[in-house]
């Protein structure tokens, strides 16, 4: 039927469903004859809080890394399921989901966990708060059959294999944009078929299609791109890159939408709180419930792909990122270098950078 086609499609509940953990609304996630509903941590109130309460004894799920650090047992491996004590308001869970205060505050446990039943659904809602860019932390309560409310409701299996699979991109629109670095730029806007955030390519000279291209894969930061920040080298490596395709005459700067890792701009001010409190950039990450690096980069090797570009010269410090390439049919044929910005402020950030994640420095 026709009108079936303003029915929302899987992806776009999920972006829904996204916005909704964001503004603190509780989704359903639904496996069969069973249904779980989810709220974000972050987004809690305690007039929310209440009314979860009401629908049953909430379970606090929160990542394995996370639970490192509050001594709590994962017994499912990558995330652990927290019961809520009966006396606990919705501070105690902020506190639980939020390191800022692990310091001050120590003594957050004896903490229970869930041991047995399967675990599915509570990964599944982990992976969705994820992707929403809020910190891995979700509340979730059992429904009983004669819940009816206007929730975003998505089916669990199908949810998992959209949150796993590569997201795919359609180019918006492009224009010319002249540059300092060459009066030929082009920019182009791809916008990610999850109702992400959309990601930019900026063409230097025209660059053919038929050779290895200069490429630069930039993730998004604000602070260093937009205001200099010197606790990392982001902004001095972007410029660095423009200048290099400047010169060449040709190159492309894909700019991706994946602030902070992949964790997003919040997390990512929230990750340098934790640094100045003593940790380095990869703890900061773990003891938010993090993993190292959060990025996804199947996005790069699509838009490249989508532009004409199979083989690259990758401007790089990072291995990690190149074998990642290649695994997704970009072919490198060389690693360029890109060693600048060291400053006094990032000298600790980038020595972890090297001792834990592999950049060659």
């Amino acid at each position: 039927m026709a009108g079936m086609t303003l029915v929302p499609t899987l992806n776009e509940r999920l972006a829904r469903a996204r916005t909704d953990l964001r503004l603190g609304l509780p989704v359903v996630l639904q496996q069969g004859e069973e249904a779980v509903l989810v709220l974000a941590a972050e987004g809690l109130t305690e007039a929310r809080f209440a009314s979860l309460r009401a629908h049953g004894g909430p379970v606090l799920v929160i990542s394995a890394r996370r639970a490192e650090t509050l001594k709590a047992r994962a017994y499912d491996g990558d995330l652990a399921r927290l019961e809520v004590p009966g006396d606990a308001d919705f501070s105690w869970v902020r506190s639980v989901a939020d390191p800022q205060d692990d310091l001050s505050s120590p003594m957050k446990g004896p903490f229970r966990s869930r041991r047995e039943g399967d675990a599915s659904l509570e990964r599944i809602a982990l992976q969705l708060v994820k992707s929403a860019r809020l910190l891995p932390a979700v509340l979730v309560v059992a429904l009983t059959a004669e819940a009816d409310a206007d929730w975003t409701r998505l089916p669990a299996a199908e949810t998992a294999r959209v949150l796993a699979s590569a997201v795919h991109h359609d180019r918006v629109v492009s224009g010319r944009v002249p540059v300092e670095v060459s009066s030929a730029g082009r920019v182009y806007v791809f916008r990610p078929n999850d109702g992400g955030e959309d990601h930019v390519v900026c063409e230097i000279g025209q660059p053919p299609r038929s050779e290895p291209a200069l490429v630069r894969l930039h993730s998004a930061c604000f602070t260093g791109d937009v205001l200099a920040s010197r606790k990392c080298d982001c902004g001095p490596q972007l410029h660095a890159a423009l200048r290099a395709m400047g010169e060449e005459g040709a190159g492309v700067l894909l700019y991706l939408s994946q602030e902070g890792r992949g964790i997003g701009l919040a997390n990512k001010l929230r990750a340098y709180a934790l640094q100045d409190q003593g940790f380095d950039t990869v703890e900061a990450n773990h003891r938010l419930g993090f993993e190292d690096d959060e990025r996804d980069f199947r996005t790069g090797a699509d838009l490249l792909k989508r532009l004409g570009f199979t083989r690259v010269r990758l401007m790089t410090n990072n291995p990690a990122k190149v074998a990642m390439m290649e695994a997704q049919g970009i072919e490198v044929v060389e690693r360029v270098p890109l060693r600048v910005g060291r400053r006094e402020e990032n000298t600790a950030y980038l020595d972890t950078k090297a001792r834990k994640s592999g950049h060659l420095l």
